[in-house]
């Protein structure tokens, strides 16, 4: 009976699997309002202190993809929901964007208007024409973008373990790459789509 048992199970496995991954699909227009409110929010911002630690953030994620990975049950249920409600909201989200926040009101909010730094087209942010600051304000800046850009890059990839599909994260930049520019205010610089650099010649926004 064993014998004719196996067969059934794994037929019914395999129909299962058919079942949940058949709607398979990406939000984007649900991932193009998180990351707008994101954005927004960063960039309207008043500065705030940080007391986050960037290691227990970098713990937290190696945690949840783990745990993620390791349910045999998610590679065939969560990334098969109709309709879904994207999280942005969870303790490695808001303590990313609240030192985002920080940084932007404390320091690149002077240096995009001075157009020293602009938005890149890969979503992070890069140092355009530092040549009016001095040695110890260009290395100040260098650190500050290279924070700036690490926190960016664990925003996406926390977006997406949030959602519980980490398979998203280049999905979930290429969000992000569009807002970050969108709602660049005037004036700013950032990278075209040729990585030319230009100047933004209205805001979308009215911050």
């Amino acid at each position: 009976m064993s014998v004719k048992i196996k067969p059934l199970l794994l037929t019914s496995f395999l129909f299962v699997a058919a079942c949940v991954t058949i709607n398979v699909y990406f939000p984007a227009a649900e991932v193009e309002s998180a990351a707008e409110k994101i954005v927004k929010d960063v960039l309207s911002s008043e500065e705030t202190p940080s007391t986050d630690d960037q290691s227990n953030i970098n713990e937290a994620s190696m945690i949840r993809t783990i745990v993620h990975y390791g349910n045999p049950l998610n590679w065939l249920i969560s990334s098969a929901q109709a309709q879904v409600d994207i999280t942005i909201s969870s303790p490695a989200i808001s303590a990313l964007t609240d030192k985002m926040k920080q940084r932007y009101s404390s320091s690149l909010k002077t240096h995009l208007e001075n157009n020293v730094v602009g938005f890149n087209n890969k979503g992070f942010v890069e140092i355009v024409d530092a040549g009016q600051l001095g040695l110890k304000e260009r290395q100040d800046l260098k650190k500050t973008v290279a924070d700036e850009n690490r926190d960016r890059e664990a925003l996406y990839r926390e977006m997406a373990i949030a959602n519980n599909h980490p398979e998203w994260e280049d999905k979930i930049t290429e969000a992000f790459i569009k807002q970050w520019i969108e709602q660049a205010q005037k004036g700013w610089s950032y990278q075209d789509s040729n990585d030319q650099w230009v100047t933004k010649l209205e805001s979308n926004n009215n911050q």
